[in-house]
């Protein structure tokens, strides 16, 4: 089982970066499963303190445990697996250290590193989890409380991780699940939504009067009203980017007054340079502040990838990934 894991050859587990949905589905299907929180590294790591991996136990005692998310790129993987299976059947934390001072001088860290992991196990009625899930739902923060045995949420937006040694606890905290909404039906706002799904937010596709079928990929919504009517349905928060990619100022230009004055993280204009001050006065015409001004990208993007919808898309994920993530903590 958990040899197959370390050995994978198509490790797709480690695209999850956010255990609340696997472990919501575990849940659902009541079966436990093995929290894996990361919560020291010494020296250098691909991954931070607060990087989680999940394992659902397979039940059948045959299958293979169920992975998802990831900490070392396959230097580790494999053996904490094994540890959670031990986890899910006795119900005992365990406390794991690789790499530098570790006792498994076999498992080596090719970063030259240490890493240190608690695994705890989650039962499928367990409170805290219920909890955690529903401050995601609600789109709220919260920050998970556990010594390994004993588990608590409270909602707050304190550090992304607090670690406590003497008695060992730690708290990680739990944004809302990034989002992107992005309106518009051409190319670019099209490569912009997959790149989107892609990159595990929670993407919306807008399409003011669009076809009755659904988006050629998946979305989490599809929505064909218009954009500041959606929005205000839709509500606004700081983990939600709004991307204006209809071309058609008296859609893309409501929408992003709606976005600035929600409180959205991110708020783009795709379009000409030349149009930007016509699109200015518009917006300050509408009641856009100057403070909302000054948050709006315009011909928003990453200068030099290209033109083609895919190099567009491209630097504009990355120029909204750092703008949701402004103290540069994610794991």
């Amino acid at each position: 089982m958990s040899g197959e894991l370390a050995g994978a050859a198509w490790p797709m587990f480690g695209w999850i970066d956010d255990v609340r949905a696997p472990l919501a589905d575990a849940m659902r299907q009541g079966r436990p499963a093995a929290l894996a929180t990361l919560y020291k590294v010494e020296g250098s790591a691909p991954r931070g303190p607060g990087a989680q991996m999940l394992f659902v136990d397979p039940q059948d005692g045959g299958g293979e445990i169920a992975a998802s998310g990831y900490f070392s790129g396959d230097c580790i993987e494999g053996d904490v697996a094994s540890h959670a299976l031990h986890v899910l059947s006795e119900g005992v934390p365990r406390r794991l250290h690789y790499g530098a001072g570790s006792p498994w001088i076999d498992i080596r860290l090719r970063c030259g590193g240490a890493l240190h992991v608690l695994v705890e196990r989650v039962a499928p009625d367990d409170a805290a989890a219920r909890e955690l899930l529903g401050h995601a739902e609600a789109r709220r923060s919260c920050r998970w409380h556990s010594d390994g045995t004993n588990r608590r949420v409270t909602q707050d937006d304190g550090p992304l991780l607090d670690v406590y040694e003497e008695p060992f606890s730690l708290a990680r905290r739990h944004d809302p699940v990034r989002r992107l909404i992005v309106s518009g039906g051409d190319p670019g706002a099209l490569a912009a939504a997959r790149l989107g799904v892609l990159s595990q937010f929670e993407t919306i596709l807008l399409r003011p009067d669009g076809p009755s079928e659904p988006p050629p990929f998946p979305v989490s919504r599809y929505v064909r009203s218009d954009p500041a009517t959606a929005l205000a349905e839709l509500g606004m928060d700081r983990w939600t980017a709004y991307l204006g990619a209809t071309h058609e100022d008296h859609h893309d230009l409501g929408g992003c007054l709606a976005a600035l004055r929600g409180g959205a993280g991110y708020v783009g204009m795709i379009g000409a340079k030349s149009r930007a001050s016509a699109r200015l006065d518009a917006l300050k015409a509408a009641g856009a502040t100057p403070e909302d001004l000054a948050r709006l990208n315009l011909s928003p993007g990453v200068a030099g990838l290209g033109k083609s919808p895919w190099e567009v898309a491209t630097g504009i994920l990355a120029e909204i990934m750092q703008a949701l993530n402004p103290a540069r903590e994610r794991a």
